[in-house]
């Protein structure tokens, strides 16, 4: 089936083109955030196909993704020639993010819309999300595997947060300082740069230079659930995380150290530091874990099923 979506989220993105389907991802001239196209760091299948506004408005298009508000309020209506999504085209709506806020008052932007379909990419999102009387469905991510890459030759950490310095403490920016007396740290993500940090590296590159590191640390408060920690544990990174959101459901115990006390995590990077042995049979369970929730075939396998099944409820007569 043709399916429209925005390339918002790039790892999520990646993991969903790889699909059966083919792809239609609105394109403009300046490649600005309602309009990237195909990927520039991800080596993209055919079936990925960029679409100008004018063409969006003639191709016959069988369900339409939404990841954003403004998504669906109007932008998907411009890009479809006037159709509505959920009413003249099949919807679904993908949240990548917890609710941000006074968060028992937070109502979703797709909040009684039966004609959509919520999705969530964790069961921590659901359950703090308030959709009134919009069906929800939660698919987990799913990552492209790089494969088994670690090393741990450097007795440093790595630590990938986008954009750290703008988001501050949902990130656990601030907490940097803190478990860099533990061990030395180094920050990948975009925007990085300005915090003496690595940007911008092509993804083949930035797998392998993670990998080079003995100990992946996520001091995330408050997001969804990071792929760079589930792509971390692909690459057989142990890992060190703030036990908050969908962290320790993704983090089995043999897979490294999850908790809320900074200071025995700090102690916890430490010890990995020293016990290169324990280290990597950590990151081995990390890797097994994650290949067994977060595979690409499972992930691929729940999206085609449920488009399938808002596209065929679609094409039953009223």
């Amino acid at each position: 089936m043709r399916v429209l979506l925005w390339h918002v989220h790039g790892s999520w993105t990646t993991a969903f083109v790889q699909g059966g389907h083919q792809y239609l991802l609105p394109t403009l001239p300046e490649r600005g955030p309602d309009g990237r196209g195909r990927a520039q760091t991800w080596d993209w299948p055919a079936s990925a196909v960029e679409v100008s506004l004018e063409e969006g408005a003639e191709v016959d298009v069988d369900v339409v993704v939404l990841q954003r508000p403004e998504e669906l309020e109007s932008m998907a209506e411009a890009w479809l020639g006037g159709r509505r999504p959920g009413l003249d085209v099949p919807a679904v709506y993908v949240e990548h993010n917890a609710p941000q806020g006074r968060i028992a008052e937070m109502v979703h932007p797709s909040a009684d819309r039966p004609e959509l379909t919520l999705v969530h990419v964790t069961h921590f999102n659901r359950l703090f999300w308030d959709a009134g009387s919009t069906p929800t469905r939660v698919i987990e991510h799913g990552v492209l595997d790089p494969g088994y890459r670690y090393t741990g030759e450097l007795e440093r950490c790595a630590v990938a947060i986008n954009e750290p310095g703008r988001r501050g403490r949902v990130t656990g920016t601030d907490l940097l300082r803190h478990f860099s007396e533990a061990a030395p740290l180094d920050l990948f993500g975009m925007g990085a740069g300005a915090l003496g940090g690595i940007e911008n590296l092509p993804q083949e590159e930035l797998h392998r230079e993670m990998a080079r590191r003995r100990v992946y640390l996520h001091p995330i408060r408050w997001t969804s659930l990071g792929l760079s920690l589930i792509e971390a544990m692909h690459l057989g990174m142990p890992v060190t995380a703030l036990a908050t959101t969908e962290v320790p459901e993704a983090v089995p115990p043999d897979a490294g150290f999850v908790s809320t006390d900074v200071d025995e995590l700090a102690r916890a990077v430490r010890r990995l530091i020293d016990d290169p042995d324990e280290a990597r049979a950590r990151g081995q369970a990390a890797r097994r874990a994650a290949l067994g929730r977060y595979g690409l075939e499972r992930f691929l396998a729940d999206w085609d099923a449920l488009l399938n099944d808002v596209a065929s409820r679609a094409r039953v007569p009223a």
